[in-house]
């Protein structure tokens, strides 16, 4: 079935009347900040609570939240918050937005480990009260019955979440694919996901990343017999960057590592964290000691190989960092390699080119994955997904996790295999029952910004003052004042990324002429009260400055009284 809207017949508040719903509040049509809710019979679950990477459209901004005020404002139904794996854009924005919505967290061990670490760093370690949960285990929020699936992935213990209601189940895949060789982990549960299908599906929330893909996305134990190919020949010292959650590329990489005869040295703190958490959680038990980073000058380059974050070109990441050469201890030049084990996420392809091309400066030799085989996806291109149906055999097929050209080609592969479909957007409410699926109504949806230890609205006014500020500038005028209201002395202005204080300085002083005689011009009464003049100064020096200017800066004006 095609998208539809309708008459609102399911609940969208938790307190209205029953029903089983679905409602993506990021993450489906869009790249990241996976955050979705369930709701039934009054009560609600979230599937995820992920970050996204700012794009072109939003360079005011580096990292992006899903905003969770729809059901912020009803969390006293909000039951739990389900995590299927430990990948930024589904688990990376819990420890920011948790104090809005207060709920128990249930995570696999590994998942677990990573969100630890985060919440600590964010201090509300002890505040929230995370549930650990086997990989492939049941437990119920009711009235909601939960059970996990193993899944393989880019990431250990990746889970489907099967939910099933009075209403009947669905299953929300997260992310995953069927990799017959995964290097860490086990293999994904068909047998499990084959009873699900036997017990009857309502719907498949199915990811839609590969599915302009054909054929399968390939698997881990192929790339790590590349990497140690390939590294086993490489002169001077070896970088590879790769995402710090990827262990299983990170077991490989120092496989090879220890193949080429090369120490290994981590640079870069969340790989730290990350291979901590697996070992934590079972993983990596015997790898070798690593290099600490004051020491790297001590190893001989052709025995030196540096894992490395910073794959998606993030301004202060340690790949980025190296590229222009102002790491402390990490140095890279003439006839070293830098190897991108990892893929471009959507929107970071300028960051990226930045960095190839400071490495490329340097002399370093730089690898992707359009030169050699260094990288398989963690999502199922088409082959994959035909398996899945196959497997699960739903009633119909939601698709998720992706911008609209994937989940409009994933509904089209669907519709090719006679499946029922839904297509649908962030915000959108989905009833699944009673009666057939169809979307009923839609709910605000929105993005939050990380603005260093603070989120603020995207489109709030610290946000649009900071665009408007990127690419108009900003101007401020500073006027001192008696009591009287008469302006004393001459206002100054000062332009940073308009004006330069030396170059445009007849420019300024001319502007600074002009500001004073229109305050001049204005009448004493107005002048001596602090908000008129405020104002009155601010419109006055925007058109000065857009007139010589053609401008339209952010203008702030500042008054002493004295």
């Amino acid at each position: 079935m095609t998208n539809s809207t309708g008459k609102a017949a399911g609940p969208v508040r938790g307190d209205e009347q029953g029903g089983f719903i679905f409602v993506p509040l990021g993450g489906t049509g869009e790249i990241g900040m996976n955050f979705n809710l369930y709701g039934c019979d009054g009560a609600w679950i979230a599937v995820d609570c992920g970050m996204g990477f700012s794009g072109p459209d939003t360079p005011e901004a580096d990292i992006l939240l899903p905003d969770p005020a729809f059901i912020a404002e009803q969390r006293d139904a909000l039951r739990g918050l389900i995590v299927t794996h430990a990948h930024e854009d589904h688990i990376g924005g819990i420890a920011r937005l948790w104090p809005q919505l207060r709920c128990p967290v249930y995570a696999t061990p590994f998942a677990a480990a990573v969100l630890r670490r985060k919440l600590a760093e964010a201090g509300i370690g002890r505040a929230l009260k995370l549930h650990v949960i086997p990989c492939g285990g049941a437990f119920t929020i009711a009235p909601f019955n939960l059970r996990f699936i193993a899944m393989t992935h880019s990431t250990p213990e990746a889970q489907a979440l099967a939910i099933t209601t009075s209403y009947g189940t669905v299953l929300h895949t997260g992310d995953w694919k069927f990799d017959p060789a995964p290097v860490v982990g086990g293999l994904s549960d068909e047998a499990g996901l084959r009873a699900l299908g036997d017990a009857g599906v309502l719907a498949l929330i199915s990811d839609s990343t590969n599915a302009t893909v054909e054929g399968h996305s390939g698997s881990e134990l192929d790339v790590k017999n590349s990497l140690e190919a390939l590294i086993q020949d490489l002169p001077g010292r070896v970088a590879v960057t790769c995402f710090a959650s990827n262990i299983a590329r990170v077991a490989s990489v120092i496989a090879a590592a220890e193949a080429a005869g090369r120490h290994i040295a981590l640079v870069g703190r969340s790989l730290g964290n990350y291979i901590a958490a697996a070992q934590e959680a079972g993983y990596l038990r015997d790898v070798p000691d690593f290099v600490p980073e004051e020491e790297i000058g001590s190893i001989p380059d052709e025995n030196l190989l540096l894992l490395v974050t910073g794959s998606q070109g993030e301004p202060r990441a340690a790949l980025a960092r190296i590229a222009a050469d102002t790491h402390r201890h990490a140095v890279l030049g003439e006839g070293d390699t830098v190897i991108f084990s990892s893929r471009v996420i959507p929107g970071n392809e300028r960051a990226i080119r930045t960095v190839i091309d400071g490495l490329a400066r340097r002399g370093v030799n730089v690898i992707t994955d359009n030169d050699e085989f260094t990288h398989v996806s963690g999502h199922p291109a088409r082959d994959e997904l035909r398996r899945l149906y196959q497997l699960v055999r739903p009633a119909h097929i939601v698709p998720t996790h992706g911008e609209w050209r994937h989940l409009s080609t994933q509904a089209a592969l669907a519709r090719e295999l006679q499946i029922p479909t839904v297509l649908m957007e962030n915000g959108d409410v989905l009833q699944f029952a009673p009666g057939r699926p169809m979307i009923v109504d839609s709910v605000p949806t929105g993005r939050l910004a990380v603005d260093g230890e603070r989120v603020v609205p995207l489109k709030g006014g610290v946000m649009s003052a900071r665009r408007r500020m990127l690419f108009n500038g900003v101007v401020v005028g500073s006027v001192a004042v008696d009591g009287r209201g008469q302006i004393l002395g001459t206002p100054r202005i000062s332009a940073p990324g308009l004006l330069d204080d030396e170059a445009d300085i007849r420019l300024l002083r001319t502007c600074e002429t002009e500001f004073r005689e229109l305050l001049d011009d204005l009448a004493p009464a107005l002048r001596a009260e602090e908000h008129a003049l405020t104002d009155a100064a601010r419109a006055g020096l925007r058109r000065i400055v857009g007139k010589r200017l053609g401008k339209r800066p952010l203008v702030e004006a500042h008054i002493l009284y004295l």
